[in-house]
C-alpha cells in the first residue's frame, strides 16, 4: 500500500516517498510533507539550476543557496529557474 502525505506543494493527500531523501531532520521533514511529484519535480529544477548557474555541489554557498530554492519551490514561493526555461504546458 502506498504511503499518502498532505503535500505542502500541491495541499493535498499524494502519495509520499518511500524513504527520506537524505539524512536528519530535514530529510524526515520532506519525508513526511513533500509527495513524490513534488520530490521528482523539484530533483528537475535541481538539476537546471546546477547546470545552468554551474553549481559545483563541494561549496557549501552552492548547497546553501539549494537548500534555499527548494524551501521555497516547495513552500510555492517565487524562486530561481534557469534562464529561458518555459514550464509545460498542462
Amino acid at each position: 500500500m502506498t504511503r499518502m502525505v498532505n503535500c505542502k506543494k500541491y495541499g493535498k493527500e499524494l502519495p509520499g516517498l518511500a524513504v527520506p531523501p537524505y539524512p536528519g531532520p530535514k530529510g524526515q521533514e520532506i519525508y513526511e510533507t513533500v509527495s513524490q511529484q513534488a520530490w521528482q519535480e523539484w530533483q528537475s529544477q535541481q538539476t537546471m539550476l546546477i547546470n545552468e548557474k554551474q553549481l559545483n555541489m563541494m561549496d557549501p554557498d552552492a548547497r546553501k543557496y539549494l537548500q534555499e530554492e527548494m524551501d521555497k519551490f516547495f513552500a510555492n514561493e517565487e524562486h530561481d529557474v534557469a534562464e529561458g526555461y518555459v514550464p509545460p504546458e498542462e
